[in-house]
């Protein structure tokens, strides 16, 4: 069993990956079969829960600010066919963003998930006595004459895991990327401040400034097929593709919908065609008259179906099928 205590700064981070699903996924296979588990103290949980709506609403502002200030740029100081079509694009952003939005929303959620399900830790009045002395000391993490009292209170909380770790296939890390108060001074961060060498100097412990490199470090044999297994990413369709996907389903359903009329009874044909004849005519050049039906009832129900869900996207109330 690998038991990792991550700072709140590595879940942020994670969770503000727009890619981050591969990694999320990753660890919750892992911690479903047994071979992972995460510490979770109530001060990580509360501070991640703390400051969600803020990162979460920084994380709009800020691309919504940049889309504004590139097409100021490129409005000023564009030229020619490349102005109209970056312009086009920032365009499309623009629609994606509050689809980017929910992507990130769910990252949120399921780090939080995570957390909740993992194994929860609170400090004890010795680990309080501990914090107090240390800083005294200035020990790290004090040593930066900052409040630290919560990052020195997850140190204990660790180092009383690692303590009471008594299985010799059991190992501990502890991840931060908070290398200002946690890694080494004046030199290689990835390596523990001196003050909390102690920590990490027996065979069962290991600091990390990152959750992938401690992953990768403890399942070295398996930890990169598992990111390539679920390294999907889910990329939110632009708005050209959802508009141009919505025509060609309209368009299929009113030509096999103009060729049901020529059963109807009472029709005026030759009217009929004439009047449909151009459309159809355009219609079968596209897609080609091969493409275009007889549909079996479900392939008729899925072409329906998609067409819906496409319009109510663009702002269509649902079930709106009007061809």
């Amino acid at each position: 069993m690998l038991y990792v205590l991550a700072d709140t700064s590595v879940w942020l981070d994670l969770a503000k990956d727009l890619n981050g699903q591969k990694l999320i996924v990753t660890v919750r296979v892992l911690v479903h079969e047994g071979r992972l588990r995460l510490l979770a103290p109530q001060l990580v949980i509360e501070e991640f829960e703390g400051n969600r709506e803020r990162v979460e609403s920084d994380m709009t502002r800020s691309m919504s600010a940049n889309i504004r200030l590139v097409r100021t740029e490129i409005e000023v100081h564009g030229q020619g066919d490349g102005r109209e079509a970056a312009l086009k694009e920032l365009d499309n952003l623009t629609h994606r963003a509050p689809l980017i939005k929910e992507i990130a929303t769910r990252n949120f959620d399921d780090v939080h998930e995570l957390l909740l399900k993992g194994q929860t830790l609170a400090p004890t009045p010795d680990d309080f006595m501990t914090v107090v002395g240390w800083a005294l000391e200035k020990r790290a993490p004090f040593h930066r004459s900052r409040n630290s009292v919560a990052d020195a209170l997850l140190l204990t909380m660790y180092a009383a895991t690692v303590d009471a770790t008594s299985s010799p296939d059991d190992r501990c890390c502890f991840v931060s990327a908070n290398v200002k108060d946690f890694s080494a001074v004046g030199g290689d961060n990835r390596l523990p401040h001196a003050d909390l060498a102690d920590l990490f100097a027996g065979p069962l412990s290991d600091y990390f400034t990152s959750l992938a490199a401690a992953l990768a470090a403890h399942f070295p044999n398996e930890f990169d097929d598992l990111l390539e297994e679920f390294g999907f990413r889910e990329e939110p369709r632009n708005y050209d593709e959802i508009r141009a996907a919505e025509e060609e389903f309209f368009d299929r359903i009113w030509y096999q919908r103009s060729i049901n009329h020529e059963y109807d009874e009472g029709r005026d044909m030759d009217e009929l065609r004439r009047v449909a004849g151009p459309a159809r005519a355009r219609i079968e050049a596209k897609y080609g008259v091969h493409n275009l039906g007889p549909y079996e009832d479900y392939e008729w129900g899925m072409l329906n179906g998609k067409l819906s869900a496409l319009r109510w996207v663009l702002g269509s109330e649902w079930d709106f099928l009007d061809t």
